[in-house]
């Protein structure tokens, strides 16, 4: 991957199976959420490819869009929906069986049910991290793709974040994210890829 005349990544070659999670590690600026970029489509690798079930990714199938669930740190909130409002049309959109009870319980689950009348602009940045993370969690998804999503997390929604992984896995489901929390690569890596060790 080039910015300009710059290497950011080269020879990064890994695998997400069904049932684990792979972890991103490195410092800052290493390029932690460029490889999630190119892995949801966002940007694309000046070379190389990224698979999807064995064939290439592209964002813009409407397959891929169904089984790609992706929280980054630029998520956009529906301003002048409500917390319930803005799940329940991500719920919808994606076709969800019994969108209101899966809606119920992912709130409750996130600790959001006091604030499910609220606008996402009146939320803390913890409560605005926990309804970015209930936007995937109300939605269907093979691969899950998530960038820091213990930042601005207490210890108590760490923990739960790590619970809620290992369900994720048990599920059969993918999960990649970047992390720079040791407690929750600990808890939920199954392979830990350090970005230190792949050089520009």
């Amino acid at each position: 991957m080039t910015y300009g005349e710059h290497d950011v990544l080269r020879g990064l070659d890994f695998d997400v199976a069904a049932g684990t999670a792979t972890v991103l590690v490195g410092r800052n600026g290493v390029g932690k959420s460029t490889v999630l970029r190119l892995v949801t489509g966002i940007e694309e690798a000046s070379e190389g490819t990224v698979e999807l079930a064995g064939k290439p990714l592209d964002e813009r199938s409407a397959m891929v869009r169904a089984d790609l669930a992706v929280v980054l740190d630029d998520i956009d909130f529906f301003p002048d929906l409500t917390v319930v409002e803005h799940l329940d049309l991500i719920a919808r959109a994606h076709r969800v069986a019994d969108p209101d009870q899966v809606v119920d319980e992912v709130l409750a689950e996130v600790g959001l049910v006091a604030q499910s009348a609220q606008l996402p602009g009146s939320l803390s940045s913890g409560q605005r991290r926990r309804l970015a993370l209930a936007s995937a969690f109300v939605r269907p998804r093979r691969l899950l793709v998530l960038d820091e999503p213990e930042q601005r997390l207490d210890a108590q929604g760490l923990a739960w974040l790590a619970d809620r992984l290992q369900r994720e896995k048990a599920a059969g489901l993918a999960v990649l994210l970047a992390s720079h929390s040791p407690e929750l690569v600990d808890a939920v890596a199954d392979d830990v890829v350090d970005l230190n060790e792949v050089g520009p």
